[in-house]
């Protein structure tokens, strides 16, 4: 476990990442989770590898939330979900990262969301590393908060750099995630819809 102290944020980017429990797409349980405030400190990191229950890590990531932070993420309710936080309780609000960027797309007449290492690798130039070891929790909640300081201290004040990124996302090569690039790893079925392996349900 990692803290900080807090300085005066109202924003806090907050990321979950989860290990496999079974080889069906839902078997998941949480691995790590981080907090990064809105100056780029990290003020939590919890790993469970170093044995810390999922009770006392839930106990310390509301200690270090106030109560009317507004949480920041990629498909930020899904880690909320995670921890077992309570909008208006735990916290004040939330703000998606993938609602912040989406973009209309006139060629299929319809918004383009994007994944968050492509925000991160257009936008700001963020090199992400490879492999099923990719995600971690502390790195993808400093890039999280990158991503929104980008957002609203560069494009919000400035309508022709807004319309410059929502170009240049539309024309940026996307890069297959891990799971499009692998329908199973060690015999665990990734998840993806279209390559699913497991027969498991897809919620959401």
């Amino acid at each position: 476990m990692a803290t900080t102290a807090i300085q005066s944020s109202k924003y806090f980017a907050v990321d979950v990442e989860c290990v496999a429990t079974g080889t069906d797409h839902n078997a998941r349980s949480v691995a790590q989770v981080a907090i990064v405030d809105e100056h780029m400190n990290l003020l939590l990191e919890l790993l469970r590898e170093r044995g810390v229950p999922l009770t006392q890590a839930l106990a310390s990531v509301r200690a270090v939330l106030p109560r009317d932070a507004v949480l920041i993420g990629q498909n930020i309710r899904q880690d909320v979900v995670w921890l077992n936080l309570k909008e208006g309780v735990d916290f004040e609000s939330m703000q998606d990262l993938q609602g912040l960027y989406r973009v209309w797309n006139d060629k299929f007449r319809s918004f383009s969301v994007f994944a968050q290492s492509h925000l991160a690798r257009v936008l700001l130039g963020w090199r992400d590393a490879e492999g099923p070891n990719e995600h971690d929790a502390a790195e993808d909640a400093r890039k999280s908060m990158a991503l929104f300081n980008h957002h609203r201290f560069k494009l919000l004040p400035d309508p022709q750099a807004m319309r410059a990124a929502h170009g240049a996302l539309l024309a940026g090569p996307v890069a297959p995630s891990f799971a499009k690039r692998y329908a199973t790893f060690e015999g665990v079925c990734m998840g993806n819809r279209k390559t699913c392996t497991c027969g498991a349900p897809f919620f959401g």
